[in-house]
């Protein structure tokens, strides 16, 4: 009875030891990942990678030990914050002389030019050149009928924002410097303050909160447009978004969808529910859909007939096989075959081929490369040595879902390989959230993807995006409503680009 226990507890002690063993291994693979993450190379070309760089700051022997010191309890009381009182507002304009100035006279209306000007009225704003600041004084005169003795004052051009101290130049400005140079907006107004200008923290984020309303038909306008074409790009980003309690913020997502003309347009959704999905795409939206490898996607167009489901091949690099170098030498072996297929595909983008003739030499040149790896991963899963946590079986079934969703490029011309340039078009956002953090509210949230949409879009066309949006803001209160896709982007770029709406601040 004695030995049958021995012989059990010996089979427990030999099964618990196989289970933790297996649970080392997986922890190694996943530190191997997590340093090439830190310290490898990123490429998503070929994404064979070499050894890592700086792995010696994991070895215990050459970190060295702080030591340990005696730690003092401070406490202390916070001090009440700064008067603002100075800080310029929309009701009135305060700066030093060492500011530059330009004063503009207004001169009288047609017909008046007879009347005596008895005196002269001052307004002021805030203008931003390409390089610093300006303070705009326009000097409008009080006219005197001469018949009459009425006393009439010629009002200040028309501004963008009503009864605004801010110029349409400043404005811009702001959007730009926080949007596309991710400058916080304190940081906007330590850096006026450097230059001897006071403006409210507040009164900037007004610029941003009146901006967005006037360019939203604009970004709609854009977005139908996207929607209206055969091959769409779709992905999401986290995004903080609305406070979820005390010091806690909510976890929102920018869905950016990626068109055929080289717009992108931002949509923002406070989770990363499927239903936003079939809220944006649902009978606008009829043709290729191109994603990433979640699962809401595929579920999606699975029901929506007028619908092929189409993935991205760097998606199985990056994620899938690169995972797996440090486990199996037969993952470098994938991930060579895969840089063997974009070599194909680059080939035939220098070439400029479209159309038919796309297909054509994607079917010559492509087409039997991924036959070829479908054949390999089929291979590869007959093998025995691999446990179920491997990180190439997880690969390689990763893949053997979704061979008919990779295999679409190779029928439609027009769909990409892969989502890089989405990914390089959605890179505004983590690069803003390193800086600004998080959106206040989920409005604030629609203000973003608003003014992404137009100023990403705007690099995407190779245009100068503060000219875009001097001329817009100016633009946009006269357009007809019924031509508002004209001030998209894409249609600027031909229609106004060459004699834009400028700023008086510019010559």
């Amino acid at each position: 009875m004695s030995n049958a226990i021995c012989a059990t507890e010996h089979a427990r002690i030999v099964a618990e030891n196989q289970a933790l063993h297996g649970e080392l291994k997986e922890l190694r693979r996943q530190l191997a990942w997590f340093k090439r993450q830190l310290f490898g190379e990123k490429s998503e070309r070929h994404q064979i990678l070499g050894p890592a760089v700086q792995a010696n700051l994991f070895d215990p022997a050459a970190t060295p030990v702080p030591e340990q010191q005696e730690r003092e309890k401070i406490t202390y009381t916070r001090r009440k914050g700064k008067n603002r009182d100075n800080a310029a507002n929309d009701t009135g304009l305060r700066f030093d002389d060492s500011v530059p100035r330009r004063v503009i006279e207004v001169p009288p209306p047609a017909g008046r030019e007879s009347d005596e000007v008895v005196a002269t009225r001052t307004t002021f704003r805030l203008a931003q050149r390409r390089a610093g600041y300006e303070i705009l004084e326009y000097r409008h005169p009080v006219l005197k009928e001469r018949s009459s003795g009425a006393l009439t004052s010629v009002p200040a051009p028309r501004n963008v924002f009503e009864g605004s101290v801010f110029d349409v130049s400043f404005a811009a400005g702001v959007l730009v410097d926080k949007f596309c140079y991710h400058l916080p907006l304190y940081r906007q107004a330590q850096r006026l303050s450097q230059a001897g200008i006071q403006v409210a923290r507040s009164s900037l984020t007004a610029v941003v909160a009146r901006a967005s309303p006037l360019l939203a038909p604009i970004a709609q306008a854009q977005l139908a447009h996207v929607l209206s074409g055969g091959v769409l790009a779709m992905d999401e980003t986290p995004i903080k978004a609305g406070r979820k309690g005390p010091g806690k913020m909510h976890q929102g997502y920018f869905w950016p969808l990626y068109g055929e003309g080289d717009e992108i347009c931002f949509t923002f959704s406070p989770s990363r529910g499927g239903a936003h999905i079939e809220r944006t795409l649902a009978g606008r939206f009829h043709g290729v859909l191109l994603t990433d490898g979640y699962a809401a996607y595929e579920r999606y167009a699975a029901g929506q007939p007028q619908i092929i489901h189409a993935q991205c091949w760097s998606h199985i690099m990056r994620r899938k096989f690169e995972r797996a170098l440090d486990s199996d030498p037969a993952a470098r072996e994938a991930l060579e075959q895969i840089a063997a297929l974009y070599d194909r595909e680059q080939s035939i983008r220098a070439r400029g081929l479209h159309g038919e003739d796309k297909r054509q030499a994607r079917q010559e040149q492509c087409a039997a490369l991924v036959l070829d790896f479908w054949q390999w991963c089929d291979a590869q899963l007959q093998r025995m040595d691999l446990e179920p946590r491997h990180p190439l079986l997880k690969a390689l079934g990763y893949v053997r879902e979704r061979q008919s969703a990779l295999a679409v490029f190779l029928e439609h011309p027009d769909v990409p390989i892969d989502t890089n340039h989405l990914e390089r078009g959605l890179r505004p956002i983590p690069m803003g959230r390193r800086n600004w953090l998080f959106c206040w509210s989920e409005v604030g949230a629609e203000h973003v993807a608003t003014i992404q949409t137009l100023l990403v879009t705007c690099r995407l066309q190779g245009m100068d995006p503060t000219t875009y949006l001097i001329d817009v803001l100016q633009r946009v209160g006269m357009h007809p409503a019924a031509r508002v896709e004209e001030l998209t982007p894409r249609c600027w770029k031909t229609r106004f680009a060459d004699a834009p709406l400028r700023s008086d601040v510019e010559p």
